[in-house]
């Protein structure tokens, strides 16, 4: 077995498939562990579980909580995520100053 750590950032509030409620904008923890493929002539790992890091909020402030997710489910999120930033952005521009045709 082996684990790998990555961080994600969310921009925006956010939801995951089987979770109810939204998590808050910030950067998040993804480990995935995987397992030595046995029998080839070559080193290969195969996925078992990834999982998302969430850390309590209020009353439950200093507790963390291994949230397993599929790596599709996080593409999916920080693919809406990054949607929302973008329609943000371009909603909140101020219009141009009209050029003056004298």
């Amino acid at each position: 077995m082996r684990s790998t750590r990555s961080t994600v950032t969310f921009s925006n509030p956010f939801t995951l498939p089987g979770y109810p409620g939204d998590l808050p904008a910030g950067d998040y923890e993804v480990l995935v562990e995987e397992e030595l493929l046995q029998g080839l002539s070559f080193e290969a790992y195969r996925r078992t579980a990834t999982y998302l890091t969430v850390r309590g909020r209020g009353g439950h402030a200093g507790r963390t909580e291994l949230r397993a997710i599929s790596d599709s489910d996080v593409k999916e999120a920080l693919s809406r995520d990054r949607a929302a930033t973008e329609k943000n952005n371009h909603g909140e521009a101020a219009p141009s100053p009209q050029e003056d045709l004298k």
